[in-house]
């Protein structure tokens, strides 16, 4: 996959990749907010050899750059005929608060709807992060249902979530604002 829109690209992760996505991963900062307030623990190695099995059109990892340099990575996997779950970190946090996340989610969901076909896209936040939450329903994301106390971090302490899903129509393209 390779998505281009001004001086943003979302390409494909490949084995290259590793390293700057172990050093992510590896951030409690960046992680926290998936659960892993210590980082994944994964090492180069694991993540390329990870990138390199699961490298087909049912699902990518993929690198989100702004003028060629990586500022974040975004994944998307078939979970079931027509629909697609995603998930996006803009991991410089000296870019947030700038619009690209919507512009990077709107990259590839127009992508998902238009040439992949899909009818629905899913996703899942924690509870605590209302800035995702925000972006996502301003992209036309609906909330589906919150589950209280679904799930613990790294640390043992429950954490809740909430569903989210999007249809073509109720789709808000930033690409095209």
């Amino acid at each position: 996959m390779l998505i281009r829109f001004e001086n943003l690209t979302i390409r494909n992760a490949t084995a290259d990749d590793a390293e700057q996505l172990a050093t992510w991963w590896n951030d409690g900062q960046i992680m926290s907010h998936a659960g892993f307030p210590n980082g994944t623990g994964e090492t180069v190695e694991q993540i390329a050899s990870s990138l390199e099995k699961n490298a087909d059109d049912s699902g990518r990892q993929l690198i989100l750059e702004r003028d060629e340099v990586p500022i974040g990575e975004m994944n998307y996997c078939k979970v079931r005929e027509g629909v697609a779950e995603i998930g996006i970190k803009i991991c410089d946090f000296s870019l947030h608060d700038q619009g690209l996340g919507k512009i990077f989610l709107s990259m590839l969901i127009d992508f998902l709807f238009t040439k992949m076909k899909y009818k629905k896209i899913i996703l899942d936040t924690n509870l605590k992060n209302q800035r995702a939450q925000h972006v996502y329903e301003q992209l036309g994301f609906r909330k589906v249902q919150v589950r209280e106390n679904s799930w613990r971090d790294q640390l043992g302490e429950l954490q809740s979530s909430v569903d989210h899903e999007l249809l073509p129509g109720d789709f808000v393209n930033y690409t095209k604002q």
